[in-house]
């Protein structure tokens, strides 16, 4: 018989060949951590730096680029300068008819006030008058040079009122009134106008800086405005009449009382003359001036105190 060859079953081949499975797991390793240390961390401390309630008090502000050099090259600038000096033609015609109505008219006064400025606030801001204009400058709400041309043109519409005026009075003859002149600093009453004057001054200043406040609305303005100047004219009508005696002593308005006659017209020798032009000058024009500068930083600080925006 033929030797058969065993039969080799495929499992144990399979067997022999395939190696066993192994079960294999996957260990997560654990993440390690960072060391801890004894180092604390820094945290930021915002320092809020809150900002006095005077920063920017004597910044500048009217426009950086105006000078000396560029505005006369702005035609507007022109427009303003004849916005100021048509606006103090009309104030000075209004302060003469004043001193020969009384005041009694310081109602109609206010009015007109009114007027005027909504007229002729859109050419220039509406000063009108130097006691204004130099608290402006002081306060660098314009440019120095603004202020002095706008000055210049204040004087010359208040010598075309006078002129105005004046023409008027001497077509009316002998039967016109008198115009009205500022009364002669005599001795020991020197002190006595240039405080009036001062004071008003510092009035109708401190009603003009509150009033560009409300410079969006311009009856707002004008009627702040004209409300401080009766005010003042009120103030010193009582202090001067019933207290001191006094009349024709106050004008408010240095460009005005330049036409006024405020200056003597003789005395016993040179010296004299002078000292009277400027005890005349100081008591109508100076003081006054000071006391416009007192006004505006006087109403600065307030709003600055009262955190106003």
């Amino acid at each position: 018989m033929a030797n058969k060859k065993p039969k080799s079953s495929k499992a144990q081949n399979k067997s022999k060949t395939t190696k066993p499975k192994t079960a294999t797991k996957t260990v997560e390793k654990p993440v390690s951590e960072a060391p801890k240390t004894n180092t604390v961390e820094k945290k930021e401390v915002v320092t809020s730096t809150k900002k006095s309630c005077f920063a920017g008090f004597f910044s500048k502000k009217y426009e950086e680029k105006e000078s000396i050099l560029t505005i006369f090259k702005n035609h507007k600038f022109y427009g303003a300068l004849l916005g100021e000096l048509i606006g103090t033609m009309f104030i000075t015609l209004l302060l003469f008819a004043l001193s020969l109505m009384g005041i009694a008219s310081v109602a109609t006064y206010s009015f007109a006030i009114i007027a005027i400025y909504i007229a002729i606030y859109a050419f220039s801001g509406a000063c009108l008058n130097p006691i204004v204009t130099v608290g402006m400058m002081a306060t660098r709400r314009i440019s120095v040079i603004r202020g002095v041309m706008y000055i210049i043109a204040e004087i010359v519409g208040a010598w075309l009122g006078w002129l105005i005026f004046n023409s008027f009075h001497l077509a009316g003859g002998d039967g016109a009134y008198d115009i009205t002149k500022m009364a002669e600093i005599g001795e020991g009453k020197f002190w006595i106008i240039a405080l009036v004057e001062l004071f008003g001054a510092f009035v109708i200043a401190f009603f003009y800086a509150r009033a560009v406040k409300y410079k969006r609305s311009v009856f707002t303005f004008a009627a702040t405005v004209a409300g401080g100047m009766a005010l003042a004219v009120v103030i010193g009508y009582v202090i001067s009449a019933a207290f001191l005696g006094l009349s024709n002593n106050f004008i408010f308005n240095p460009a005005t009382a330049l036409m006024l006659q405020i200056f003597p017209a003789s005395g016993d020798d040179f010296g004299q003359i002078i000292g009277g032009i400027c005890q005349a000058l100081s008591a109508y024009a100076i003081l006054p001036m000071i006391g416009g500068i007192i006004g505006f930083y006087l109403s600065d600080f307030t709003a600055k105190l009262s955190a106003e925006e």
